[in-house]
């Protein structure tokens, strides 16, 4: 892969599609969304099938959301794509996801849990996308909700984020460079093996990673890390940044998912990996949008981090 592409800013008036590509969603978070992107200054398009008819738990028939998708990609009068919600079914869309057609467009893609999936697929193809808010966000934050604001921030052509959050007792300091990825560790987690896995880095890659996820075990978490680990991943990572790991239960052997992952890096003798924990980006109202391909420099003190592209 070469140098990332980087979509063109958003200007007043240019379309954003909304689409479903996984699980349903509310009717009235599709209309709160539309509505949002229209006081925003942009026209909302709406997919054919973002509301259905739905397929069991899908919002649509897995042909229909690829071709809504790819209708959206390739239609040169939308400048962005924003999913409307996640939960599961984007990975049924790549088989059919024809990569030159890919290739050929060059659009921001604006989602996160299960649009991981979508996201790994762009970052193989060398295009950029946004790692943010999705319609609930938009619907129910408001329009003064910052990380919203900041989303259409970088959708506007700002580029240039710097986030600062203040420092645990779980991070490892240091300072570290590289490119951005990462996402839902799950989503991600199931990708192994295939043209996708984003979570695999390669010795010579300079990546900064970031992972979050909802609902899963700490002893899943546990073994998705230690894959990671036995495969070098870890030990080749410039920076590692820990998210919102979120409705889960402790269990006998950790009370956290957070101190698992402490106890696992100590183990491991991962001293030299500047690593955040608590970081805001995941399934919580202060998600945080990254872009998925910029250049980062992560700097942790232990009063506070922060993340800022270069």
């Amino acid at each position: 892969m070469g140098e990332m592409r980087f979509p063109a800013p958003l200007r007043r008036g240019d379309r954003v599609a909304l689409v479903s590509p996984a699980t349903t969603v509310k009717r009235e978070y599709v209309e709160g969304a539309a509505e949002y992107i229209r006081a925003a200054g942009y026209e909302p398009v709406v997919a054919p099938h973002a509301l259905g008819p739905a397929d069991g738990t899908y919002a649509a028939s897995a042909q229909a959301r690829l071709d809504d998708f790819l209708a959206a990609w390739t239609d040169e009068s939308i400048k962005a794509v924003l999913c409307a919600r996640g939960g599961f079914g984007c990975v049924h869309l790549l088989a059919g996801m024809p990569q030159g057609v890919i290739r050929s467009g060059c659009k921001w893609l604006v989602g996160f849990s299960d649009v991981s999936a979508l996201h790994a697929m762009l970052y193989s193809n060398g295009i950029a996308s946004i790692h943010g808010p999705m319609a609930k966000h938009l619907t129910l934050m408001g329009p003064d909700d910052p990380c919203s604001k900041d989303l259409f921030e970088i959708l506007e052509g700002a580029l240039d984020f710097e986030y600062k959050v203040p420092g645990t007792g779980l991070d490892t300091f240091g300072c570290a460079e590289g490119i951005l990825r990462g996402g839902n560790l799950a989503v991600l987690d199931g990708l192994a093996g295939t043209p996708y896995d984003i979570l695999r880095v390669s010795e010579g890659e300079d990546v900064v990673l970031f992972i979050e996820d909802i609902a899963e075990p700490v002893y899943k978490v546990d073994r998705m890390l230690t894959r990671l680990y036995l495969e070098g991943t870890l030990s080749r990572l410039k920076g590692l940044i820990i998210g919102q790991f979120t409705e889960y239960k402790p269990d006998v052997n950790f009370s956290t998912i957070e101190t698992m992952i402490r106890t696992r890096l100590d183990q491991w003798h991962l001293d030299h990996l500047p690593v955040v924990f608590d970081f805001p980006v995941g399934h919580v109202d202060y998600n945080l949008p990254l872009i998925e391909g910029a250049r980062v420099r992560l700097e942790i003190d232990g009063k506070k981090t922060l993340l800022r592209s270069i």
